[in-house]
């Protein structure tokens, strides 16, 4: 402590402005002490709260205003996305109708992946994010199904098709029998892959049936999937084609030359079913549902297919 003019001195104190009071011995100046403490004080009275606690107060506020802000401006849920892995052969008809769908259900969205089905359920098994498989023949459903990755409950067969012959609109060749394949001047034959394309799978059965398939054999060529056998035909890379009737209704360049007996192969049949792994599997039911509506049904007419009842 030090003492300078009668008053205490401390170096942790300093002083106000000095206030004035009224003595008998005129103005004179009342020192004000302030301690330099964590707790500033206007008064011994009343308190004055620490600038870190205002500090605290502010920023206490402001969460709670941001997070009700936040509360009442937040936007609703995002839409619910389905991942559908289809048959190449059904891109048209399913691009279509998803649009009625996404109106009647709007928290829910499509998003489409189009392949050969043995290309899709490869994808499958080996874990794509996938909540409905919609194929065109059922052994690629069956393989799935016998490694517990669909949902059997769900599953339906809603389709049928057919096969048929086609060749370019511009090409010259006018067969009217099969038994005219084993005779007729040609150089190639597209047909889906065997291994993973259903359509290619019932060519093959179907060739191997009506006794084409040696005569044949040397000539065929192969596609990933069944719209690329159509493309093939159309750009005149091959002179014939086997196709489903419905993907041959659809190009203005192509002509049908003969269908394919159904006899000659196993039924053609479109199974669908929710997967497993499918994180809304009740909203997938729903795209099942619309499937087999009159509506959809109709499309599905409309496009070539046969529904099945």
């Amino acid at each position: 402590m030090l003492k300078e003019n009668g008053l205490l001195k401390n170096p942790l104190i300093i002083a106000r402005p000095p206030r004035f009071r009224h003595t008998p011995q005129g103005f004179l100046p009342t020192p004000f002490l302030l301690p330099l403490t964590p707790k500033l004080r206007t008064s011994p009275l009343r308190p004055f709260p620490h600038p870190l606690s205002l500090k605290w107060l502010f920023a206490t506020l402001l969460v709670c205003c941001l997070s009700i802000g936040c509360h009442a401006l937040a936007p609703e849920p995002a839409t619910i996305p389905l991942t559908v892995s289809a048959a190449a052969s059904l891109q048209d008809v399913l691009t279509a109708i998803a649009p009625a769908f996404q109106t009647a259900h709007p928290k829910l969205r499509i998003e489409f992946n189009f392949a050969a089905s043995g290309t899709l359920q490869q994808q499958i098994a080996q874990g794509a994010p996938v909540d409905l498989f919609f194929s065109a023949a059922a052994p690629q459903m069956d393989a799935l199904e016998q490694q517990g990755l669909v949902r059997p409950e769900t599953r339906r067969e809603l389709l049928t098709n057919h096969l048929v012959l086609i060749t370019a609109q511009a090409s010259p060749l006018r067969i009217q029998a099969w038994e005219q394949l084993k005779t007729t001047t040609f150089e190639h034959l597209v047909v889906g892959e065997f291994r993973t394309v259903p359509a290619g799978q019932y060519a093959q059965q179907a060739l191997k049936n009506l006794a084409l398939f040696d005569a044949v054999q040397p000539k065929l060529v192969f596609s990933r999937n069944v719209r690329s056998v159509l493309a093939t035909v159309e750009q005149g890379n091959a002179e014939l084609g086997l196709v489903y009737a419905t993907d041959a209704a659809l190009g203005d360049r192509v002509r049908i030359l003969l269908p394919v007996p159904t006899a000659a192969h196993p039924p053609i049949r479109y199974p669908i079913a929710v997967l497993q792994a499918s994180e809304h599997p009740k909203a997938a039911e729903q795209w099942i549902a619309f499937l087999q509506s009159d509506m959809a049904q109709m499309a599905f007419r409309d496009f070539g297919f046969m529904p099945l009842p």
